[in-house]
């Protein structure tokens, strides 16, 4: 029986996940939930799953929290810190790290460290910190395996399933290229000049994908692309010049590794995210996720586009940022999470999100940061610049 620490519970991924677990009495326990200030979605799932021990990490809304799980005979945590040392506790097994942004990042480390199996939904941590990562996922042992299903395919697709966990390089031995694949968003199709009035509610409407509204913002922009691009070359020990995108409408193909003797080898799945989650908490055996299989008699064509770096610029100021290193990577993050939020706050129209990143960028230092409080700092900083370019932004 493996206990489960599901983080961002009250999310897409994390409902995907206790979805999976549910079905898996005899294998998975729920052990530990987590939310930030969702207090009566965190509540209504501990009443559902009863897990041994629940945080709330934001301490504002966190009035009468302990009151109700000692009624659930359940523990209850305040407070970011406690994420960290629920991560590290002997009596959880796996980490699902679902939080999304920068605000995983410490409790994602703390669970590389103990040596937990980790299943990584959070491409931030890797983006601010991947080096890091590594080391801690190398220095204890843990396993880390991917939950993007982009990332989580090509590590199906790989000769062998050693995400970080070597530093010689024989886990991509062979390959020439990985593909990500990416649905286009919303406004696949569309040039910039027809996107100068797009609202939160259009931009948040996916047409494939059931996601939270920030990420949802992101696949819009395609910078949700551009953080997988940094996530890939970090865990798969992969180059820049050899990670490409193309978008795939369909998203029945998740992603592709191309090898060097011609063969390319693509993982096909239902668009939901409970397939790759199955895959992680299974692995290295398979458990059932609940979704039905693709019918190939009915897929129909499968579309393959170069992606629009004229209107989505996201996407190409991701590539420039993992190409200067990690200060430009931490940089581009936080400009775009201060971004998406005054977006969908009404504060920043739709277009002003990668000016206010690409301002950013070009304000940012090239330094080396390679411990966890100089990375945060740094991040802090780069926040305070993506803050004061809002103002900035000219449309």
């Amino acid at each position: 029986m493996k206990r489960v620490a599901v983080f961002g519970a009250t999310g897409s991924i994390g409902r995907s996940s206790l979805d999976v677990i549910g079905r898996h009495p005899d294998r998975l326990l729920v052990h530990a939930l987590s939310a930030h200030r969702d207090r009566a979605g965190l509540e209504a799932l501990i009443r559902t799953h009863r897990p041994n021990v629940a945080v709330l990490t934001d301490p504002l809304a966190a009035d009468g929290f302990e009151a109700f799980c000692r009624l659930q005979g359940v523990r209850g945590l305040i407070g970011p810190d406690a994420l960290d040392a629920v991560a590290a506790e002997s009596g959880t097994d796996m980490v699902i790290a679902g939080i999304v942004g920068a605000a995983g990042l410490s409790s994602t480390l703390a669970a590389a460290r103990a040596g937990k199996t980790l299943l990584l939904a959070n491409k931030e941590a890797v983006v601010m910190a991947g080096a890091l990562l590594k080391d801690a996922v190398a220095a204890s042992g843990a396993k880390l395996v991917p939950l993007d299903s982009e990332h989580n395919a090509i590590f199906q697709c790989l000769p062998t399933h050693a995400v970080g966990a070597r530093a010689d390089g024989v886990h991509t031995a062979g390959v020439d290229c990985l593909w990500l694949t990416a649905s286009g968003g919303p406004f696949r199709g569309r040039r910039r000049a027809e996107l100068s009035a797009i609202t939160p509610e259009q931009a948040c409407a996916h047409p494939k994908w059931n996601m939270g509204r920030k990420i949802s913002v992101d696949s819009a922009t395609l910078m949700n692309k551009g953080l997988e691009v940094i996530e890939a070359h970090h865990l798969f020990d992969m180059p820049a010049d050899r990670i490409r995108v193309v978008v795939h409408p369909e998203s029945t193909v998740h992603s592709v590794v191309a090898y060097c003797d011609g063969s390319m080898l693509a993982q096909l799945g239902a668009p939901d995210m409970r397939v790759p989650i199955a895959h992680a908490l299974g692995f290295p055996e398979r458990l059932a996720s609940g979704v039905a299989p693709l019918n190939l008699l009915e897929l129909g064509q499968l579309r393959f586009e170069a992606p629009d770096l004229d209107t989505f610029r996201c996407l190409a100021l991701a590539f420039a940022a993992l190409k200067s290193g990690q200060a430009a990577s931490i940089a581009l993050n936080a400009a775009n999470e201060v971004a998406v939020a005054a977006f969908l706050d009404g504060r920043l129209p739709f277009l002003g999100i990668d000016q206010v990143v690409e301002l950013v960028l070009n304000q940012s230092r090239a330094v080396e940061l390679s411990a966890l409080d100089a990375i945060l700092d740094f991040d802090q900083s780069a926040r305070v610049l993506a803050a004061a370019a809002i103002n900035k932004v000219v449309i």
